[in-house]
């Protein structure tokens, strides 16, 4: 499902996001119709909770990046269902709105006003990317799909959680770190820092 015909100006940080959102793209494609309702190691999350979670994020992306919004000014216009009777649509409509939004000339360079304060939008669009690629790695596991990640987003997520991981647990979004088995993989490493048992 992932749209060769997007174009990503060179930054790295562009680039990974790009590769996030088309990761997920390409895991929920792999969903089957009898699959929506399926749980998710993501605590009480279906598979419809988890792909309407992303979705949302990604439709704050527009408001905050390019409209310089906040989450107060907004309101609820995301809360609840999202994904519509199409959600793989849906999904890929926002997504690709959210890309549009960070390759914007200069939009990186930002500040954006989320729910727990100002952040640049390199650090939002870093928060995004990691959280792309631990919900590709949900998704795949709910669905019975490929729960291999690039080792890329890997290095890039590890590197973004790793100084938080102490904090992670305390919110209400990340379980208690899992201890790794020895010689275990980046994946499997990033994985049980965030609480997932592979």
């Amino acid at each position: 499902m992932a749209d060769p015909s997007h174009t990503t100006p060179h930054n790295p940080l562009l680039t990974r996001h790009a590769e996030a959102l088309d990761l997920f793209t390409e895991r929920l494609g792999a969903v089957r119709p009898d699959q929506w309702d399926a749980l998710t190691p993501c605590a009480e999350w279906t598979v419809r909770d988890l792909v309407n979670h992303l979705t949302v994020e990604q439709l704050w992306v527009p408001s905050l990046v390019r409209d310089g919004s906040s989450i107060d000014a907004r309101g609820d216009a995301f809360d609840g269902d999202q994904l519509g009777d199409d959600p793989a649509t849906t999904w890929m409509r926002a997504a690709a709105a959210a890309r549009a939004a960070f390759s914007e000339p200069n939009a990186l360079e930002r500040t954006v006003h989320l729910s727990y304060g100002d952040s640049p939008a390199a650090d939002y669009c870093a928060e995004m990317i990691t959280d792309a690629v631990v919900h590709s790695w949900d998704l795949a596991r709910a669905t019975d799909g490929d729960e291999r990640l690039p080792g890329e987003l890997v290095s890039f997520a590890a590197r973004q959680v790793a100084p938080h991981a102490a904090d992670l647990s305390k919110t209400d979004y990340f379980a208690e770190p899992v201890e790794p088995p020895p010689g275990s993989d980046p994946q499997t490493k990033l994985l049980c820092l965030l609480g997932r048992r592979p």
